[in-house]
């Protein structure tokens, strides 16, 4: 029985915790995007191989945090992250096609300090309004 978005994210998620980036890499696409809503901004992944060697950067350099939340957006999910320092909560879109993670958009909540007042998420992120871990946009 193939495997939900959601348990394909979880698993994803324990192969970080663990360094396993080899069960990384077969869980992106080829292709992968990985950005914080610019695909084209400096320092965004634009393959499996650029999305792995952010990884084993960002491994080298911070402790991991926990996994807050899987949350099931259809075709996408939304990965609820506490990082290892700080409380600030942060999630990361997650796209899926063919089982595989074609896009990562990386955000924070909206108590940031860049936050602009007024700000809406994409619809997609949405569903984290009222969500039991208190991601909540205005």
């Amino acid at each position: 029985m193939p495997q939900s978005n959601v348990e394909v994210a979880r698993r994803g998620f324990e192969a970080v915790m663990c360094g396993d980036l080899d069960a990384i890499g077969e869980l992106l696409d080829p292709e992968v995007k990985w950005h914080g809503g610019d695909p084209s901004a400096e320092g965004a992944c634009r393959n499996r191989e650029e999305a792995l060697a952010f990884m084993r950067r960002a491994r080298s350099r911070n402790p991991m945090g926990e996994l807050v939340d899987v949350i099931d957006a259809g075709d996408r999910v939304v990965v609820v992250i506490r990082p290892a320092r700080g409380a600030e909560l942060r999630a990361n879109l997650t796209t899926f096609r063919d089982g595989k993670v074609i896009e990562i958009v990386a955000t924070r909540p909206p108590t940031t300090p860049w936050q602009r007042p007024g700000y809406r998420p994409p619809a997609e992120l949405r569903v984290l309004q009222g969500h039991p871990n208190n991601l909540r946009w205005s």
